[in-house]
């Protein structure tokens, strides 16, 4: 039987890789394990836990201030040794961590064909974002099979040289993700989400890239601090348990009466708090999709995106972190109505929810015609 194995380590990549670890233990064809990393760990553990995921192996990595380097050789290390006792005949990776670029280099070290699902996302400037931009494209140089969420996605893999009988235009797994969970009924269980008056609107931010740490990121808060003190909203700052983003935060935006700060709640609880927020302000990468995808415009706290698709169609806004750009951008949101309205009904272009079934499809094709791993 063709063996299959799934790497993933951090938060986001767990909610974009249970769709397709579903569909792929549905097949009769092939044996799938899960290899975990544990980049991220309490974070993962709640993903894995939501989509009732149970790892076949877990690295059990994360140590505190660990730095990229001990991240890659931690995994590299880790891998090599599960390979000596199962080696898998395909393995998936996802995005761009550093745990998806140490995979894949394990992979090709040990001659395992890398499947790389969310393929060819480019910003085109190595350090924004940093490290991620290098990790996605390091990925795509060693995989195999390309599965790319867009057709500008898959563009940029044809410039860089990658044959076309190699790239698949899926769609983007986070948006099975979401709609799995997303509900109109749904109750939140975090008391600060149950007390918010949703009369007034809701602006959902987060914020925590490493190109923003230091002077960016203060410059975001001292933003948001000035929204919350001109305008009647509530601001929900999700924060991410990093304690060089939380140090930050609280400085600038705690024991303020509209602007509530939460740990980073599970992914049921924050996929269903933005499906009713008025809009995001985000660093996030996947954020701006499903976002997108339920119709919410987008205010990007970076100078770059790999996902131009959304400022094409109209839904997504790249605004930088400089605190006036922020308290403008915001304002013009909360003002102008035909502009919220024009933003909020642009076209989603990440998918419609069936990117892992059409993964799942494309790799029976693939095996059929390829077969199984070769040493030679």
């Amino acid at each position: 039987m063709v063996k299959i194995g799934v790497v993933f380590g951090t938060r986001p990549e767990a909610i974009k890789m249970a769709p397709v670890v579903q569909k792929l233990k549905e097949s009769q064809i092939w044996e799938t394990k899960i290899i975990v990393t544990g980049q991220h760990r309490e974070m993962l553990d709640q993903v894995l836990r939501i989509f009732q995921i149970v790892p076949d192996y877990d690295l059990n990595i994360m140590a505190a201030g660990q730095s990229l380097t001990d991240i890659t050789v931690a995994v590299l290390s880790g891998l090599s040794n599960i390979f000596q006792g199962w080696l898998p005949d395909y393995l998936f990776v996802h995005g761009d961590t550093t745990t998806t670029f140490a995979a894949t280099l394990a992979g090709f070290y040990h001659k395992i064909p890398v499947a790389h699902v969310e393929a060819g996302l480019r910003t085109n400037s190595l350090t924004n974002p940093y490290p991620e931009e290098a990790n996605r494209r390091l990925t795509d140089l060693l995989a195999e099979l390309y599965f790319a969420p867009t057709e500008q996605a898959a563009a940029n893999l044809r410039k860089e040289g990658i044959e076309e009988n190699r790239i698949f235009v899926t769609g983007n797994t986070v948006i099975d993700a979401l709609f799995s969970v997303v509900k109109a009924d749904y109750q939140f269980k975090l008391p600060e989400l149950r007390q918010l008056s949703f009369s007034k609107p809701i602006i959902l931010a987060t914020a925590h890239r490493r190109e923003n740490w230091g002077k960016p990121l203060e410059e975001i808060c001292q933003g948001l601090q000035k929204i919350a003190e001109t305008y009647p909203v509530e601001i929900v700052f999700a924060m991410h348990k990093n304690p060089l983003v939380q140090q930050v935060v609280r400085k600038y935006l705690q024991n303020i009466d509209n602007v509530h700060l939460i740990d980073a709640p599970d992914y049921v609880e924050f996929a269903n708090l933005l499906s009713r927020c008025h809009f995001l302000v985000t660093d996030s990468g996947g954020l701006q999709e499903e976002a997108a995808a339920l119709g919410k415009p987008v205010l990007v706290l970076r100078e770059t995106t790999e996902r131009p698709e959304g400022i094409e169609a109209g839904i997504i806004k790249l605004i930088g972190t400089r605190k006036e750009r922020i308290v403008k951008e915001i304002s013009n949101l909360l003002i102008d109505q035909q502009l919220y309205d024009k933003m909020a009904s642009a076209k989603n272009p990440f998918g419609d929810g069936t990117a892992a079934l059409k993964i799942k499809q494309i790799l029976e094709e693939y095996i059929k015609v390829r077969g199984v791993r070769d040493d030679d």
